[in-house]
């Protein structure tokens, strides 16, 4: 990205700036980035799901690539 080029807010970042322009308390803020982090991690898993089955990954897949991690390590 050139310096003369910048990236605005989408229109979902600044619903949520207008949404929380107000006060909050410290446990409303760790809610919300909860609530938020939980989202983003349900839809990383899904997409992790999608990719295994497309891969037709296995448990022995993951295995192997333990026992290369390990052994690469120990080296």
């Amino acid at each position: 990205m050139s310096g003369s080029q910048s990236i605005g807010l989408n229109d979902v970042q600044r619903s949520l700036l207008r949404m929380f322009n107000r006060p909050m308390s410290n446990e409303e803020s760790v809610e919300i980035r909860d609530l938020l982090t939980r989202h983003y991690s349900e839809k990383l898993f899904e997409e992790i799901d999608k990719v295994i089955e497309e891969k037709q990954i296995t448990n022995a897949d993951y295995e192997k690539l333990t026992n290369q991690h390990q052994r690469t390590k120990s080296e």
